[in-house]
């Protein structure tokens, strides 16, 4: 069994704290909240502090932040239905371009690998892809209208521009672009948990996703390419995605966010039962059927619903969680 750790208890925001995202250089981070702030944080030594605070690019709760994965870019999701840009090429943080289309409460928002595409989903069931068509100018390359319901989270694929969508309709859709036509096409439906699915994180290969849900439960699924060895189907020629384990009896209340660290294979869970689990794949586990033990688990990690959870992307162990409670704490796990 290991251990988390508390490092440090952050302060700042006032009200919730909805997200927080690692910058992909390390060292420092962005959250976001109930109070319409962005708060960039560094740290000097052992203590992290706010750098900036952004206040002037949104009219409502801020429920998302991603930065682009050359760090230079932040986009943030907000409820007054737009997307923010902002960008240090003047040295300070500046909103640079705001992306309106949705109807309803932007809720989460994510790059692409390559940093050329950004997708966004919304309270009003859709997913939208924008391109970046040069500096500061975003197009809208694809709508996609797969959901029924309320869309939660998007999360692109670590290598390819394949993206993850999970919904209050229960499922998780895939979309990749068609070559023949460049439109964006719903390639896969992932259907098994009951209730609404919260959050996705895929592994550091990309062959495996992580979800959770409403449901209390987590479930890993494994991507099975077309001639693949086990010969399960792949209709159209698409991958198919299959639950090959689902992870139950651990969770009390909605599981809200889930992370796999591409560093170390642990996967980390935030809970409306204010704790924090985290989850490591048992040693002799099989990829058709993998078998995964809570090996650490801080029940009190916060006073409140604990919102989001992410590792650090460059510090193995290195944990971010924010809260309802107003707080945003850094962790670090220890076998």
């Amino acid at each position: 069994m290991g251990q988390l750790e508390e490092i440090s208890v952050l302060k700042g925001h006032k009200g919730i704290v909805w997200g927080a995202n690692w910058n992909p250089k390390g060292g420092a981070f962005a959250s976001c909240g109930e109070d319409k702030t962005i708060r960039i944080w560094s740290r000097s030594g052992s203590k992290w502090s706010t750098k900036t605070i952004l206040s002037d690019g949104h009219q409502r709760t801020i429920r998302d932040v991603a930065w682009s994965p050359c760090g230079q870019f932040l986009a943030s999701a907000s409820f007054d239905a737009t997307t923010a840009i902002w960008s240090k090429t003047s040295g300070e943080f500046e909103c640079n371009a705001t992306l309106e289309g949705h109807e309803n409460e932007v809720k989460s928002c994510d790059w692409s690998k390559s940093g050329n595409l950004l997708a966004t989903c919304s309270r009003d069931k859709s997913v939208w892809v924008w391109e970046v068509a040069g500096d500061d100018e975003f197009e809208c390359a694809a709508v996609l209208n797969a959901h029924t319901q309320d869309v939660k989270k998007v999360r692109w694929h670590p290598h390819i521009d394949i993206l993850a969508s999970a919904s209050y309709d229960n499922t998780i859709k895939m979309f990749k672009e068609n070559p023949a036509d460049n439109d964006w096409e719903c390639i896969a439906t992932l259907a098994s948990h009951t209730s609404t699915v919260w959050s996705i994180s895929f592994d550091s290969t990309g062959n495996r996703l992580a979800s959770c849900s409403d449901d209390q439960t987590v479930k890993i699924w494994q991507a099975y390419p077309p001639g693949n060895e086990e010969n399960i189907a792949t209709p159209d020629n698409e991958t198919a995605w299959k639950c090959v384990c689902t992870i139950s009896g651990i969770h009390t209340r909605s599981v809200y966010d889930i992370s796999w660290c591409k560093l170390t294979g642990l996967i980390a869970t935030a809970c409306g039962d204010d704790a924090i689990r985290i989850i490591k794949e048992d040693e002799n586990s099989s990829k058709n059927e993998p078998t995964f033990s809570v090996v650490a688990t801080v029940h009190h990690a916060h006073a409140q619903d604990v919102n989001t959870v992410t590792w650090d992307p460059i510090t193995p162990g290195q944990l971010l969680s924010t809260s309802d409670d107003s707080s945003i704490k850094i962790w670090r796990y220890v076998d």
